[in-house]
């Protein structure tokens, strides 16, 4: 399908406290990702400018998480939005051919959100449809969960849109549209192509060829574990690879945020509790 280019975004959603992140999804997406895949690039930031291999950088502006993406699937052309973030660092190869194939099946048959990422929480029933070894599964809904999710998912561009509530941030938004999609109970479609984290397949495949993985390097604004593998790989890179390794190494091990600061240090109750007596008892 020739036009199927002008059909499909490759959006990569991001915020911009979270911009010493951005040079790893480059060198990780650069290695693993074929351009030549059919669909347009955009990474998105609020106010900052980003640099990234292969992608056009769209502005958001501030604002709560589904507003600002919200304001990008406004001005896309696209009519299918492939979601990625920019703590989803790919650590193997993608197979074009099933990309191509996927967004040609979307487009034909309207689709309105295939899945692509294998996880747990999710059950699923067998179809007789298969691309490149992988069975194009249907969600049971019922017995699933995060059926509102960010991981990578292909989405119809309007039902996504459908998704997205005012001033939602990000987690209220999964908890409550999970709750709003079970209620609808709409056709979601589930996809192995894409170990999160490593996870199992959750399909009966026919040996998928080129199945690839991602691991997300980010929890509560610092690199989690995950983040470990790639410092490794990218200390054997080039030398703007091993610097930013060694950028990401202090960062892991002094447990600083994506800005460089130190994590604030909670109060415990007990402290917070005697400092309330204090001040009634002074003033």
């Amino acid at each position: 399908m020739s036009t199927c280019k002008n059909n499909v975004a490759l959006l990569v959603h991001a915020c911009d406290s979270y911009e010493f992140l951005y040079k790893g999804f480059d060198y990780t997406f650069s290695e693993n990702w074929d351009f030549k895949i059919p669909c347009n690039y955009y990474f998105a930031t609020e106010e900052r400018t980003a640099d990234v291999s292969g992608f056009a950088n769209i502005k958001s502006g501030k604002g709560e998480w589904a507003d600002r993406l919200v304001t990008l699937l406004s001005n896309l052309d696209e009519e299918y939005i492939l979601y990625f973030q920019e703590d989803m660092w790919l650590s193997k190869p993608v197979n074009p051919k099933f990309f191509t194939a996927l967004f040609e099946q979307a487009i034909e048959n309207d689709w309105q959100q295939v899945k692509l990422h294998s996880s747990g929480v999710y059950k699923t029933k067998e179809t007789t449809n298969f691309i490149e070894g992988f069975n194009i599964a249907e969600i049971d809904n019922e017995a699933s969960n995060y059926l509102m999710s960010h991981q990578i998912t292909l989405w119809k561009k309007d039902f996504l849109l459908a998704q997205l509530y005012k001033k939602e941030h990000p987690w209220r938004n999964e908890r409550k549209g999970t709750k709003r999609l079970k209620k609808l109970n709409p056709l979601i479609l589930h996809v192995d192509y894409f170990a999160e984290n490593g996870a199992e397949e959750n399909n009966n495949n026919r040996n998928p060829s080129e199945r690839s993985e991602y691991y997300a390097v980010s929890f509560n604004s610092t690199l989690n574990n995950n983040a470990v593998r790639f410092i490794e790989v990218l200390k054997l890179g080039s030398q703007p690879q091993k610097d930013y390794a060694e950028e990401m190494q202090k960062h892991y091990d002094n447990d600083l945020t994506h800005n460089g600061n130190e994590r604030p240090k909670k109060e415990d109750l007990f402290k917070k509790l005697k400092t309330f007596i204090q001040k009634s008892l002074g003033s």
